[in-house]
């Protein structure tokens, strides 16, 4: 008689473009999410869910190593696999419980920061990277660095749109699971429980729970329009993390006179710079300024993602350090036997290898350069104002106050679109307030429909306020 639980509650469809593993890692993403499925579940073996939804194996294998990478479920030795709910790091919620409206979830149009464009990836190529991923031997053996494959890929990325020139034979690249998991490893491998961390505020709150998380003490720092402000970071800290080249979420850059302030700084004081370049390719101006990699590589860790480029479905990302902090990562990956998933690699460096993924950058860079356009010649035709560089997927308009940005969130849900203020950014008492626009998730109709009525929303506030 099996023990294995009953399947949960997914439906793959074979007639769509996207992958099956792709398919059930959402769907068992979203049953987790929503409640559908809860924290200590049993799920299936991949093999009896394979059975039931009658897929190859290698489609359940993916999905539940895609998962594990992300957090979303555990193995238990002798036990089986389980729900955990949310990825480790993630204690609190990534967003604040939003008030019931007319339009449901599934119907509002996301205008939201951070999601990619995704619709744009070119489903062929997509669909033969996946076969191409599928069709490697597996590991014997964990690669705690990530694939040697993977980390020459994100050289040869960094050296061509970074320009950052690193080497792979002495692994100063190596692969992660994305940004938060990246800060998640450098907090407890290399800062360790009760270190002092300055943070951008307003900034990435996933990254400040991953820190949190981790038994560190964050301590706020403000940034202006030119970015993080390396006179507000108080002396006794041990690492800074900062946004440099798009601040987020106010979108500036960081002039070069302040990046070398905060580079002489951090030898001085004896800091770790941990620089989240969440989005550095997407600038439309001009050439981005170097990275702080570049200038201080004996002090920076560079974090990169494939999540705004590409999709947050292949969970990777990469980490550029001084050989002490990759040396910890890698004792710390050794110890825990925790590293990052090989699937999402894999695809990537199929990507790469047929110059799928430079096609997608140059599109990825001129559509999102347009779209911008679109957004800001709307608002600023209304009179309203519109922070953040040239560069990115989101802008930022300022509000007089916080009830201000919070009727322009809710007005904006009751006709179908999800925005983003900048009150949840903060870790104390906001000082700035408005609203974050993002354009990269939704097609370009949704775009082209919905702009005036939020232009209009917008102005009626700011008039009012």
């Amino acid at each position: 008689m099996s023990t294995d639980p009953p399947a949960p509650p997914v439906t793959l469809d074979r007639q769509l473009d996207t992958p099956l593993a792709v398919q059930l890692a959402d769907a068992l993403r979203s049953a987790a999410a929503d409640g559908r499925l809860r924290s200590g579940d049993r799920l299936p073996s991949t093999r009896a869910l394979a059975a039931r939804l009658k897929v190859s194996r290698t489609v359940t294998a993916a999905a539940y190593e895609q998962l594990h990478a992300e957090g979303w479920i555990a193995g238990k030795h002798g036990s089986g696999t389980y729900i955990t709910t949310a990825p480790p790091g993630s204690s609190l919620p990534d967003r604040p419980p939003r008030p019931r409206s007319t339009a449901t979830e599934r119907t509002l149009i996301d205008m939201s920061p951070g999601s990619p464009w995704a619709g744009g990836i070119d489903r062929a190529a997509w669909r033969r990277a996946w076969r191409a991923a599928a069709d490697a031997e597996p590991l014997l053996r964990p690669e705690r660095g990530g694939l040697p494959e993977f980390r020459a890929v994100i050289a040869e990325h960094l050296l061509r749109h970074r320009g950052l020139r690193v080497g792979v034979e002495d692994e100063t690249v190596l692969a992660t699971g994305g940004t938060t998991s990246a800060v998640f490893e450098l907090a407890a491998a290399v800062l360790g429980r009760g270190a002092t961390v300055a943070v951008e505020e307003p900034g990435y709150q996933r990254a400040v729970q991953a820190m949190t998380a981790a038994g560190l003490k964050v301590v706020p720092a403000p940034v202006d329009v030119e970015g993080f402000r390396v006179d507000s970071v108080p002396m006794a800290v041990n690492a800074v993390y900062c946004s440099p080249s798009h601040q987020y979420p106010l979108g500036g850059r960081m002039p070069a006179a302040r990046r070398v302030e905060l580079v002489e700084r951090a030898r001085r004081d004896g800091w770790l710079v941990i620089e989240d370049d969440y989005d550095g390719e997407l600038r439309y101006d001009v050439a981005p300024l170097p990275l702080l990699a570049a200038l201080a590589p004996d002090v920076v860790v560079h974090l990169g993602t494939t999540s705004k480029i590409l999709t947050p479905t292949l969970g990777a990302g990469w980490m550029v350090a001084p050989p002490a902090v990759v040396s910890a990562v890698l004792t710390h990956r050794d110890v825990t036997g925790i590293g990052p998933a090989v699937a999402g690699q894999r695809v990537l460096v199929e990507l790469a290898r047929h110059g799928d993924l430079g096609r997608h950058l140059r599109r990825l860079r001129r559509e999102l350069s347009e779209r911008r356009s679109l957004v800001v010649d709307a608002l600023q035709a209304a009179g309203l104002e519109v922070l953040g560089d040239d560069a990115g997927a989101h802008v930022v308009v300022p509000l007089e106050s916080a009830r201000a940005e919070r009727e322009v969130r809710l007005g904006a849900e009751k006709f179908g679109v999800r925005v983003d203020g900048l009150a949840r950014h903060y870790v104390g008492r906001p000082r700035w307030h408005g609203i974050l626009l993002g354009y990269a998730a939704c097609s370009r109709e949704a775009l082209h429909s919905t702009l005036p009525q939020l232009v209009d929303l917008l102005r009626a506030t700011n008039t009012a306020g």
